[in-house]
């Protein structure tokens, strides 16, 4: 009549206990971190389309920076496609990021080897850096040979064959051609036929080959620098100077218009306005020592001598200025411009009666560059003023 009582199953408390355990786990901390499936992502993903559309809109309207950020984004959306490494590439070029190119157009070629643009805007790159003409020869030639009817690769040829010298000018015309024959609606078409046409003397011809890129891309800074550049040549000061505006207004952190338009205001004895102009481009790149010499010599005109003397000592011995810049000097070399910041520097020490260095400076000019006439001939002021400095002294 009596039952046994039934021991309790230990083993089954324990699993019912870790179910329960899971489920509060999964409903009260799992769930609450999951993001709900029936409402949209609070930043959804672009596609790698919608960004390149974006960037090409961007450097459309010549905004190069921002159309260089859309395209890393692209290139971050969809890093196994090799065009997208090719467009960030060239925008990088226009926009002076010449190691940057090459860097991105090789990381397009490891995709694809064959990938003529990518070989072609390497070369466009390498050009623009010292000593790799000759691996941007190799470069473009191999792109030609994957597609020998692309007209941007034989405009990028052009521009390296122009580097390459005056016996690369003949091959560099017919280029020019080839390239306006495959598509004259291009920008880097007639950009390349103007620059074979400025390297020829061709002036005249070459603006009107720059207006015809500019019209096809009003937006491009890089384009009315050389048209103004054109200009110079020509004489025609106020188009210059109007160029370079246009080129500073696309891109105000670049000093190299603020040079030009310095150096133009400089040319027609405006020194004030010069003066302006040189300082806002040493504003923009304050370890720049050409920069430097460029404002020193500007000074030097407005009769500012100590501050002539300040500009140009960085420009030719370096250092550190006040505001901790540091500042790599430009040795005297058979270059015009170098040979100008350096006479200009002796003929201002003269002019201050600080003849020992200046002497000094002089005898450099006539041993290291006794072909520049302007500097022959500044040497030789630079020992009549201490001349007379020391005879008025001893007077």
């Amino acid at each position: 009549m009596t039952r046994r009582k039934r021991r309790p199953n230990f083993f089954s408390l324990l699993i019912l206990a870790l179910v329960l355990l899971f489920g509060y786990y999964f409903d009260q901390v799992y769930l609450p971190t999951q993001p709900n499936p029936f409402l949209p992502t609070p930043t959804p993903t672009r596609s790698p389309e919608s960004l390149v559309t974006e960037a090409q809109a961007l450097f459309n309207d010549g905004k190069l920076f921002p159309a260089i950020e859309a395209y890393q984004a692209a290139v971050s959306a969809a890093p196994q496609d090799s065009t997208y490494y090719v467009a960030l590439a060239r925008v990088q070029v226009f926009a002076g990021q010449y190691e940057e190119a090459q860097s991105n157009a090789e990381n397009a070629l490891l995709l694809n080897p064959n990938n003529a643009m990518a070989h072609a805007v390497r070369a466009w790159a390498l050009n623009f850096q010292e000593d790799k003409n000759a691996e941007a020869l190799s470069s473009i030639n191999q792109a030609l040979q994957l597609d020998p009817n692309n007209a941007i690769a034989h405009a990028y040829n052009v521009e390296i064959l122009i580097n390459s010298g005056f016996d690369s000018y003949t091959k560099a015309i017919d280029e020019s051609r080839v390239a306006l024959a495959l598509d004259p609606d291009l920008l880097e078409t007639r950009r390349a036929r103007a620059l074979i046409l400025e390297a020829t003397g061709n002036y005249e011809e070459a603006v009107a080959e720059f207006q015809a890129a500019i019209n096809i891309n009003p937006n491009i800074p890089a384009l009315y620098i050389e048209m103004g550049l054109n200009y110079r040549v020509l004489q025609v000061y106020d188009k210059a100077i109007e160029a370079f505006t246009r080129a500073n207004a696309l891109n105000p952190a670049d000093p190299l218009p603020d040079l030009y338009i310095s150096r133009t205001y400089a040319t027609i004895g405006e020194y004030a306005k010069s003066l302006q102009y040189a300082e806002t481009a040493v504003q923009d790149r304050p370890d720049s020592a050409s920069l430097r010499g460029n404002l020193g010599v500007i000074y030097y005109r407005n009769l500012f001598w100590p501050e002539a003397i300040e500009q140009l000592g960085y420009t030719i011995y370096g250092g550190k200025t006040e505001d901790g810049v540091e500042i790599t000097g430009i040795p005297l070399v058979n270059d015009p411009l170098v040979a100008e910041y350096y006479f200009t520097y002796g003929l201002a020490l003269a002019r201050t009666n600080q003849c020992g260095e200046a002497l000094q400076i002089a005898q450099m000019l006539q041993t290291r560059v006794p072909a520049d006439e302007n500097a022959t001939f500044a040497a030789s002021e630079i020992n009549r003023i201490c001349e007379e400095n020391l005879n008025g002294s001893s007077s």
